[in-house]
């Protein structure tokens, strides 16, 4: 935020869009004390790597709210009996809630009719518990202009065996910042896999502020995946945390594909005992992109299990950081914290880091990690070209095999098939022979 910002006249034009907008008292006040509480705070810190300057906290572009064009989700495919919501900018186009789902009191719905109808499961919620307010600039900024969003319910005890699909479609055919939050909240025994499509449509120059919050109940289970595809005129930045009680599990799977600027952080909260993550981040930068994904794992709760596997491919004249951090709490004793930071390098112009970082206040815990920066192996190389396939398709074969840790694990069929297909196409752009 710029310095001479007018923050009292920043308040009073957010206040009448949010009162305009019909939103609840409680969260036009939230509204206007994160206005107040950006004066003082940064924008969060990466190891080797700044975004003090990105472009990330645009206050002159006030909050308002409009129409998109619902035909910007025309390519979205609309499957019989999908669980699926479907957003374009501020627009909710579809929402398929089955009746056996909706009978049993599960909620799909856009954010802002949630924080009229559900005001008991929100107000305490969102943006209270799992990532709050106050952490930085970017996390009030969120709160202060949030414009669209998703808020999922799953009662206690309830499994839903389909994937959850969440498609949101950042409208960049004009000048407007995506300011999006998913609020997941998994109850006690309930068990159920979210994937979450990020795209623009668009060419115009904006900011994609994205947060996802999952409160996992005692013995949930909650697999989270996502594929990004932000275009090349979107600087990004993307929060998704998970709270995880005593005998939860939550798992990540995320296929950053973003054409633009992105930041990506990331973070697995082990609080209760026996609490499990696994995280699962592949990326592929191109052009001269700059990228940095924190992956942390917070060990908190005793005999707690959380792992990272960070998988970059880098091309052309980008940057790639990866921060995988893993922190055991005092107290978390017979934790179990691993790591792995892995990233090829495609040319010699380009950038990239592996930090594995380990924070260990605790004894009784069993932690490590490794970590690579390098190119393809030759070995490999060589023993597909020897079997007749030339170098371009043995570049892409290895590669492909090198990223199936996450491509494997999304269980949508149709995202599987279009992360793959966005990574043959960046693949077959960027690498040089």
């Amino acid at each position: 935020m710029e310095a001479t910002a007018d923050y009292e006249a920043i308040k009073t034009t957010l206040a009448d869009a949010a009162n305009e907008h019909g939103e609840p008292h409680w969260l036009v006040e939230r509204r206007l004390a994160a206005v107040d509480a950006m004066q003082g705070l940064a924008v969060p810190k990466a190891d080797r790597f700044s975004i003090r300057d990105w472009p990330l906290t645009p206050t002159d572009q006030p909050l308002k709210f409009s129409r998109s064009d619902r035909t910007l989700a025309t390519d979205v495919t609309a499957e019989e009996g999908h669980i699926q919501i479907v957003q374009v900018g501020q627009t909710t186009v579809t929402v398929n809630l089955p009746d056996e789902l909706d009978e049993q009191d599960v909620i799909l719905t856009d954010m802002f009719t949630a924080f009229r109808e559900h005001p008991q499961l929100t107000e305490k919620h969102f943006m209270a518990k799992v990532v709050k307010t106050d952490e930085d600039r970017l996390t009030s900024y969120h709160t202060a202009f949030l414009n669209a969003g998703v808020f999922l319910y799953v009662p206690k005890g309830v499994t839903i065996k389909a994937p959850i699909e969440i498609n949101t479609i950042q409208d960049s055919t004009r000048t407007q910042p995506l300011v999006s939050h998913v609020l997941i909240v998994a109850e006690a025994d309930s068990h159920f896999a979210v994937t979450q499509h990020l795209t623009t449509k668009g060419d115009v120059t904006n900011i994609a502020n994205c947060v996802v919050e999952i409160l996992a109940r005692g013995d949930s289970e909650v697999h989270y995946s996502a594929f990004d595809e932000l275009g090349a005129n979107t600087t990004a930045y993307l929060n998704r945390r998970a709270s995880i009680s005593r005998g939860a599990k939550v798992d990540w799977a995320i296929g950053m594909m973003n054409n633009g600027n992105t930041f990506g952080d990331f973070d697995s909260e082990l609080i209760g005992e026996g609490a499990k993550s696994d995280a699962k981040v592949i990326t592929v930068t191109t052009k001269s992109q700059d990228v940095c994904i924190n992956t942390r794992v917070t060990n908190r709760g005793k005999k707690t299990d959380g792992n990272i596997v960070q998988r970059g491919v880098i091309m052309e004249k980008s940057n790639l950081i990866f921060n995988g951090i893993g922190h055991i709490i005092h107290g978390a004793s017979g934790a179990h914290a691993e790591q792995e930071n892995r990233v090829l390098m495609m040319s010699d112009d380009a950038h990239g880091d592996a930090n594995p970082i380990l924070l260990i206040d605790e004894n009784d815990v069993l932690a490590g990690h490794a970590a690579s920066v390098g190119q393809i192996d030759q070995n490999q190389m060589y023993y597909l070209m020897s079997r007749g396939i030339d170098k371009a398709q043995a570049q892409r074969l290895v590669i492909r095999g090198f990223l199936s840790t996450v491509i494997g694990a999304i269980p949508s069929k149709t995202v599987r098939t279009r992360l793959t297909n966005t990574i043959e196409r960046k693949l077959e752009d960027g690498i040089e022979l």
